[in-house]
């Protein structure tokens, strides 16, 4: 099972009617399942503000604070373990589409995950180098200095067996000509890396124009994090993805949602759409547990893009010999449990101990692990109902509420939303809440 800081284990993450609780009965039975404390409690109660003077530590230029929900993702069974999973995130019907699609794998033990080492990549970019060929041949002969130099600052990362494990050199043509490329790997243990990585590429540029007899120019982290690949992959049956639980159902299902896939492989405008649901979830974790989401983002997408030539899909789809659907994703995956702000914001630090993991690869293999399930949800919905109708139904309450209900007024709106035939408009709203008060 999964544990958390307190290592009590989450025993259960098949929580029936948990949408049916109120929101405090929800955080004292999400503390009772996974052992968090009364300071995480009373952090998530708190709407997760930071006070000014911590706010001001993080930023630059600190006027204020912005709330988001922070909603748990149930059903989640993750390498035998049972998860529940936080999402920080202001749209309707992703935590209840992954929770939704995470209960539909189970038959087969859940979702499976393959991860590798936390390896993080420094470029070292080399100008003005007189013979490209003889620079490269020298920084391998050396390579064993350049190494070393990296890993003589005194880190504690280094001490567990992290730090520069090897390094790449490549050529490529540009506008301002030829340029040598460095690539410093680094293994970055529990930490997302880019300090580290940043500090190694700065403290080894001297030593690498001594090598080249060129000029380092940039010196810098990338993003693009190819050799910490997070994968996972579920298997669903028929009758689970059924909308009827029948295995006929199930099979047409299953043919619709791999030609939605086989849409999304082969055009760009659509890929783009269906990885926004894939990033639904997995940015959401990610802001939920403190994590640069931003480079997570930024390395998904180019990853989309980086063994095709054109973007694709983020996900894999597919039909085995059973005729189980067959879900995987493959992309970069650069988390962290150590330093950032998910040691510093004290809801970061609360979701952290929800999920109860113990390594930055555990964690890597939670939010890939959503962002499959949620990818699943947007395609079944698309090749069933259409995207509008699960959607709609989440989001009427914030319609009623755009168009000024209030109190007993919100569900009633919401209520009649719902059962309305014809397309659901915030005009048609606003109609509704006009009939209800002159009622």
């Amino acid at each position: 099972m999964g544990t958390n800081s307190e290592d009590m284990p989450v025993e259960n993450s098949r929580l029936s009617g948990f949408f049916k609780l109120s929101v405090e009965e929800r955080r004292k039975l999400v503390q009772n399942l996974s052992g968090i404390s009364d300071e995480h409690v009373a952090a998530l109660a708190n709407n997760g503000e930071l006070d000014d003077d911590a706010a001001d530590r993080m930023i630059e230029n600190v006027i204020g604070t912005m709330s988001l929900p922070v909603g748990i993702a149930t059903n989640f069974v993750i390498d035998s373990k049972h998860y529940l999973i936080p999402f920080c995130l202001e749209e309707s019907s992703v935590v209840a589409a992954a929770s939704n699609m995470a209960k539909r794998c189970l038959d087969n033990g859940g979702f499976r995950t393959q991860n590798d080492a936390p390896l993080m990549i420094g470029q070292l970019q080399i100008l003005d180098v007189e013979d490209l060929e003889m620079a490269m041949k020298s920084i391998h002969q050396e390579k064993d200095e350049i190494i070393n130099l990296c890993n003589s600052l005194p880190s504690m990362m280094i001490k567990l067996g992290g730090g520069c494990k090897r390094i790449e050199t490549r050529i490529i043509e540009t506008m301002s000509g030829p340029m040598l490329i460095l690539h410093i790997i680094v293994d970055c243990r529990d930490a997302m890396g880019a300090n580290a990585v940043n500090t190694m590429a700065e403290l080894i540029a001297p030593e690498i124009e001594r090598m080249t007899g060129g000029r380092v120019h940039l010196k810098i982290l990338s993003n693009l994090a190819a050799h910490r690949l997070a994968r996972v992959s579920a298997t669903f049956t028929p009758e689970e993805i059924a909308n009827d639980g029948t295995r006929e159902n199930g099979l047409d299902v299953i043919q619709g949602i791999i030609e939605a896939h086989h849409f999304a492989v082969s055009d760009p405008f659509r890929a783009t759409t269906h990885n926004k649901g894939v990033m639904n979830a997995i940015s959401s974790v990610a802001v939920a547990c403190g994590q640069d989401w931003r480079a997570i983002e930024a390395g998904c997408h180019a990853w989309a893009s980086h063994s095709s030539n054109h973007y694709t899909s983020m996900t894999n789809w597919s039909r085995d010999e059973s005729g189980n659907l067959i879900g995987s994703i493959e992309t970069p995956m650069a988390v962290g449990i150590v330093g950032g702000a998910s040691k510093v914001h004290p809801t970061a630090k609360a979701n952290l101990a929800i999920l109860g993991v113990e390594s930055a690869n555990e964690l890597a293999g939670i939010i890939c692990a959503a962002g499959l399930a949620q990818n699943l949800g947007a395609l079944r919905a698309l090749a069933t109902s259409g995207i509008q109708a699960g959607h709609m139904k989440l989001h009427s309450r914030n319609m009623a509420v755009s168009a000024g209900a209030e109190g007993e007024e919100i569900e009633i709106v919401a209520s009649r939303l719902q059962a309305l035939n014809g397309p659901k408009t915030q005009t048609a709203v606003k109609k509704l809440l006009e009939e209800l008060r002159d009622e």
